[in-house]
């Protein structure tokens, strides 16, 4: 079981984060403002950035959201996407983040890829003197592999640093953090906060139709990681399940992944506060045993670590 997450007060971190990523861009300051204000009316206080979103305006944006109210939140950036996991880049865009948001400390700092052209101990090095100045209170791994992981917590237990947090990529149509991440965080005690929940959008419904705007259709990358057949046939059966329920295929899509074993703290998004609504409908939505398989049964396991089907199948 993983140890709860605290803002500087000591407020428990929601069962919810919300990922600013589209703060500046596709949503404007107004739009980012209302989203900001529904999701602390239901209690959100987790809020994840990074400082390379939106060429800083998401850091920007939500810094001036957060002025009267830090002490109860949690605030999460990343650092290291481009330019390497070296100490001088990292050092670099860290003060940026920092500068940008308003604070001198931030309650989460991740990496945000793993690099294999630096020595990972100048990374944890430098992460594990943040931490010990106060200037970050938990150390986070973005897009890391398992053993990317466990080579981490054996290398910073040199410097007494630990794996506090992993964000990594789970929806329904992206499970593979099923087959190694999700039991070594628990085993580790790493606590979770998987992003894309809603699979870019396309757990949402609204690409059942043709021609919908949106960063599927719009972005070659979002295209690519989402873009096989069986992954829309996923979709297209959630909307149906969702509708014999009465509730938006995004709650349904949300709860699924809040509802797994390991707890997982799912990073929800998006661009207007109507967008969001369904997603942190999901807060409340009671999901139970049967509709979690039924839900599961909609997209293919993947295979174990060790690829022994046959065990999988009897359970083993």
């Amino acid at each position: 079981m993983t140890q709860p997450l605290k803002s500087p007060d000591g407020t428990p971190a929601s069962r919810f984060a919300f990922g600013t990523m589209q703060f500046g861009g596709r949503a404007d300051a107004a739009q980012s403002a209302e989203i900001y204000a529904a999701c602390r009316a239901v209690g959100v206080n987790h809020f994840d950035t990074a400082w390379v979103y939106t060429n800083g305006q998401s850091e920007e944006i939500l810094g001036d959201l957060i002025k009267d109210e830090r002490e109860q939140l949690i605030i999460a950036s990343k650092v290291g996407y481009s330019g390497g996991a070296g100490a001088a880049n990292m050092q670099a865009q860290f003060d940026t983040s920092r500068r940008r948001l308003g604070l001198d400390s931030l309650d989460i700092l991740y990496l945000h890829r793993f690099d294999e052209q630096t020595d990972l101990r100048e990374t944890l090095a430098w992460l594990a003197a943040r931490k010990a100045a106060g200037e970050i209170s938990y150390m986070g791994l973005s897009n890391f592999a398992a053993w990317q992981v466990m080579k981490a917590q054996m290398l910073g237990a040199e410097f007494g640093l630990a794996t506090d947090i992993l964000q990594p990529m789970y929806s329904l149509v992206k499970r593979q953090a099923e087959v190694e991440i999700l039991p070594m965080c628990s085993d580790q005690n790493i606590a979770i906060a998987p992003y894309s929940p809603l699979g870019g959008g396309l757990l949402t419904g609204k690409y059942t139709t043709t021609n919908v705007a949106g960063r599927l259709n719009e972005d070659a990358r979002y295209n690519s990681r989402y873009g096989q057949d069986w992954m829309h046939e996923t979709a297209r059966q959630l909307s149906l399940l969702a509708a014999e329920r009465g509730v938006e295929p995004a709650t349904l899509a949300v709860a699924w992944v809040a509802a797994h074993a390991a707890a997982p703290m799912p990073i929800i998004s998006g661009r207007t506060a109507a967008q969001v609504a369904p997603s942190l409908a999901a807060l409340d939505f009671q999901m139970d045993a049967a509709l979690y398989n039924q839900i599961t049964a909609l997209s293919p396991r993947p295979a174990p670590a060790t690829d022994r089907l046959e065990e999988q199948e009897a359970g083993g």
